[in-house]
């Protein structure tokens, strides 16, 4: 069993802990302290040992801050949370704020603090995040103080141990390009740029340009390691050593030197009078300053290793087919089990969970989940980002939705599907509100658009068939998605905020349009889909981009409005199932077999 259901996080932490951290504080001379929800790399999912905001005030969520203070604690959390850090949080110990506004930073630009000093830990900050935490003193009065020792590590005395996996080659038959390939292209950038190295500081990009893969975070094939990337395409891997093996040091070849990661401080050093390349969206304050006082000239730029890495070459777009392909055989099957055994009431979200792991373990390739499976039923649906416990496990009951989004991590592809079906009769209101998302979801799938185009000009596509019924959702409508990497990658996004990143071949991203309805259900049908090259259109001027759909596995026609469909809706539909039918038929058998092929026949 890969996940556990065990209840994370709680308020318990938040009485035990703040006592501690308070000392902690004190003997720092800190008034107050910051905690942002983001560790040392910035990772999204982070290692039990990182995990500094959850040891603090007991929330879990993905995305928060809090700030402590020796007489009172304050938690900021985004709409997607509000329930969660309310019950994971003791109300007596830590108010609750709202993320983004005021958010941390206005929260405390409200404040009169004169005298007092607030402490942050400069490795988990962004030089643009710190710059605001830095206004937000000013205004309360506060002085600002870089810890070396961060008071949460210093208090926490039963820390878990910093996770140790190997890491591993990525084969090149996954990879598509030899690593020294990568890396001599990223050089060429540099030296264009006028840098004379470049320092990587996430994991991910690491990962893409080293062809490595390790097990540090759960879900993510990632191994905690830094990197320098110099402009003749030579480069420095920092890395604990007991996690390379003899396999890995011939991979790497006579261009990388490993280094251990306690040497990076020196590493970075030795930079004096060269001019770096250093991302001031992903890298932390800490680099920045290394970086400067080491003599360096830092010029700020995006990670030069997004852009290619998010541009899937013709290796990795056949082993991501490939891998949803099979993928979507173990969905399958579990839709099958959800139509038929899960209809009776009595089956729970985690036996959802469980029935759809194990139909992953049977293809005999799954090297993890890519997230915690996402198994709500009912109300439980309509939190977007619901982790069932057993505190919280519900019963699939009979006229309610069931929402499940889930994904697997395979050597050659990276998976993430969410599909909505009901469980026993639906209202008319949730196959109403269904045949909207999938309206929206048709809209993105079909589009064509021209070389330029961002996620930002797309998302409204997904969004308008609910706006004209007066509905919307309050998440993105796509993410970017890695190649047995993380499932959430950027640069690209498709969402209402500004993204600045054109979409272009090979780049994989999401579609994923819901409806929440609080308190009652929640609908979300996702796909994961590519960026086509650009083709002409009949008796069109100009080329056009568009997406191939990746994910094969059926949609539940019983909440499908055909009459709300418009005839190329229709058509669309039918033509998924029928290619569906077409990839999925030859991998399934018997019952299921059946069952696929009457939920894939014509509307």
């Amino acid at each position: 069993m890969r996940q556990n259901f065990d209840v994370k996080g709680g308020p318990q932490l938040g009485r035990n802990n703040l006592p501690k951290l308070r000392d902690a504080m004190k003997a720092q001379g800190l008034d107050g302290f910051y905690i942002p929800h983001e560790d040392e790399y910035q990772n999204e999912y982070l290692p039990a040992s990182n995990d500094r905001l959850t040891w603090a005030t007991g929330f879990t969520g993905s995305a928060g801050a809090a700030m402590v203070l020796q007489d009172k604690a304050v938690i900021f959390a985004d709409g997607r949370y509000t329930l969660q850090v309310r019950d994971q949080t003791d109300p007596d110990l830590i108010d609750v704020e709202s993320l983004p506004d005021p958010g941390p930073f206005g929260w405390l630009a409200e404040q009169s603090m004169p005298g007092k000093t607030i402490g942050y830990d400069p490795r988990l900050m962004t030089p643009d995040e710190l710059a605001k935490l830095e206004t937000a003193a000013k205004k309360a009065g506060a002085t600002l103080e870089a810890v070396e020792t961060n008071p949460i590590d210093a208090a926490w005395d039963d820390r878990p141990a910093e996770p140790m996996a190997p890491v591993v080659p990525q084969p090149l038959k996954h990879a598509g390009v030899e690593a020294t390939t990568k890396r001599e292209t990223i050089a060429k950038a540099l030296e264009k740029d006028g840098a004379d190295a470049a320092i990587i500081t996430s994991p991910a990009s690491v990962a893409w340009a080293f062809n490595i893969r390790g097990g540090d975070v759960a879900c993510s094939p990632l191994p905690l390691s830094r990197a320098v990337i110099n402009k003749d395409g030579s480069a420095d891997l920092f890395l604990d050593p007991r996690k390379a093996s003899k396999d890995l040091r011939e991979h790497l070849g006579n261009t990388v030197t490993l280094r251990p990661m306690d040497e990076l401080e020196t590493g970075l050093a030795g930079l004096s009078g060269k001019t770096i390349s250093l991302d001031p969206a992903l890298a932390s304050a800490w680099f920045f300053k290394q970086v400067e006082d080491a003599g360096a000239t830092i010029l700020r730029q995006p990670d030069p290793v997004l852009l290619p890495k998010a541009c899937k070459n013709e290796t990795e777009i056949a082993g991501s087919e490939a891998a949803h392909i099979r993928d979507g055989a173990a969905l399958t099957r579990f839709l099958h089990w959800l139509d038929t055994e899960a209809q009776s009431g009595e089956v729970t979200e985690i036996d959802a969970a469980l029935k759809l792991e194990s139909f992953r373990e049977d293809l005999g390739d799954l090297n993890d989940l890519s997230f915690e499976t996402i198994s709500g039923a009912g109300p439980h649906g309509a939190l977007p980002h619901y982790r069932v416990s057993s505190a919280s496990n519900l019963k699939l009951e009979r006229g309610t939705l069931y929402l499940v989004d889930s994904g697997g991590q395979y050597l050659d592809g990276t998976t993430d599907v969410t599909r909505t079906v009901p469980i026993g009769d639906a209202s008319g209101d949730m196959k109403r509100h269904y045949t909207l998302v999938l309206q929206g979801h048709i809209a993105l799938a079909k589009v064509r658009f021209p070389k330029g185009t961002t996620g930002t000009h797309l998302d409204a596509l997904a969004r308008h068939p609910l706006w004209q019924a007066g509905l919307d959702y309050d998440h993105g409508t796509g993410h970017g998605v890695g190649v047995y990497l993380g499932v959430h990658e950027g640069p690209q996004r498709i969402a209402k905020p500004w993204n600045a990143i054109p979409l272009r071949p090979g780049m994989i991203v999401s579609n994923e349009p819901g409806f929440y309805r609080e308190g009652q259900y929640g609908i979300r049908i996702e796909n994961l889909q590519y960026v086509t090259e650009a083709t002409d259109i009949p008796g069109g001027e100009r080329k056009m981009l568009g997406f191939q759909c990746l994910t094969w596995a059926p949609l539940s026609r019983d909440l499908i409005v055909q009459d709300m469909l418009s005839p190329a809706e229709h058509e669309w539909v039918d033509q998924y199932h029928a290619e569906v039918l077409e990839k999925i038929g030859p991998l399934v058998e018997g019952d299921v077999s059946d069952w696929l092929k009457a939920a894939c026949a014509p509307l």
